[in-house]
């Protein structure tokens, strides 16, 4: 008998769990969305699978999420600067044809380096309306591309370049958010980016995603140790609140996604606990919020599973806590509507 493929519904299907505490509302801040023909299969349907359990072990109570830009649905028609907007227009698309309208906010892309920042961000906000939240301009510039799934592409110097420090100041000017992706040698360039730039609000990514593959394969108790270090000072800047999640990408060298079965909710908290309690403890519940990122994450484990995790890692916390993280940073942060 041939074993599922990794990644796929066959595959996810091979470990189905109860879910705990079913009655939690859950807000998702980082999931993606691509159209038919897209990079990856998953549309609105698809996040509906996930999230109302009709795939394999979901069913928890996601009462609002936030997506989070990926390159999707570009619009090659408008000018080159205003190409993104085509993504928010396709999303707030999405958002509006659902009746459940589960889509809350929208985490848009653009260059904040350009000197016609302010039409590009008026132009995200007339194509998203009230769902449109903030602005995602990675950070992350892959050192050793040949060995990442998903290598970032930008510039090394990013963080320190004055024309992208005052887009990111604008933002924070105009009561919007400013979402970074980086990789864990990046962390001392967001830091001083968050000291730079006090006024804006921002949201680091997948714990600066720490790599374990490739040449960091073998370095994963020096990475750890050194992550450690600087998502503590990192967590000293007010202006800065982290997502957790993220983690279960290929890239951050769990290998879930090669094995033959994907992990339970327990095994996923035995390897990844620390991480999430290192980061908590650094910048308190207040100013974290778990995310899914969703559908990258599904590459190694499923939905209902990785909630079931998140919930466990939780479960020491207060009442008060554990909302916290799982519903009011995000909310508060991407100043959602209620439920």
């Amino acid at each position: 008998m041939t074993n599922p493929i990794p990644g796929t519904q066959e595959w996810l299907d091979l470990v189905i769990e109860e879910v705990v505490d079913p009655a939690r509302p859950i807000v998702d801040p980082h999931h993606h969305l691509w159209p038919a023909g897209g990079a990856l299969p998953y549309g609105l349907d698809a996040l509906h699978s996930d999230v109302d359990g009709t795939s394999s072990g979901g069913g928890h109570r996601i009462v609002r999420t936030v997506f989070v830009e990926c390159g999707a649905a570009y619009d090659h028609a408008a000018p080159e600067h205003l190409l993104s907007v085509g993504e928010t227009s396709f999303v707030a698309g999405e958002s509006a044809r659902d009746p459940a309208h589960l889509i809350g906010g929208i985490v848009s892309s653009a260059d904040l380096r350009r000197p016609d920042l302010d039409e590009i961000l008026d132009a995200h906000a007339e194509a998203g309306g009230h769902l449109f939240k903030g602005i995602r301009h990675a950070l992350s510039s892959a050192e050793h591309p040949e060995a990442l799934r998903i290598p970032g592409r930008a510039p090394r110097d990013l963080a320190t370049d004055p024309s992208f420090r005052r887009g990111v100041g604008r933002l924070g000017d105009r009561g919007l958010t400013y979402d970074t992706w980086h990789y864990h040698y990046q962390n001392g360039d967001f830091l001083d980016l968050a000291r730079a730039v006090p006024q804006t609000t921002m949201v680091l990514d997948h714990f600066g995603t720490p790599l374990g593959v490739g040449p960091y394969a073998a370095r994963r108790d020096e990475i750890r140790a050194g992550w450690r270090d600087t998502i503590a000072e990192i967590a000293r800047c007010p202006n800065v609140v982290a997502k957790l999640g993220g983690l279960a990408m290929p890239d951050n060298g769990f290998e879930w996604h090669t094995a033959r079965r994907p992990p339970t909710s327990d095994e996923f908290v035995a390897a990844q606990r620390d991480w999430y309690l290192h980061t908590i403890d650094c910048f308190g519940p207040d100013r974290c919020m778990f995310e899914s990122n969703f559908p990258i994450d599904r590459w190694s484990l499923s939905y209902g599973v990785l909630w079931n995790g998140l919930k466990k890692i939780a479960a020491t916390f207060s009442a008060t806590e554990q909302d916290a993280m799982f519903r009011g940073t995000a909310s508060s942060v991407y100043r959602l509507a209620a439920a």
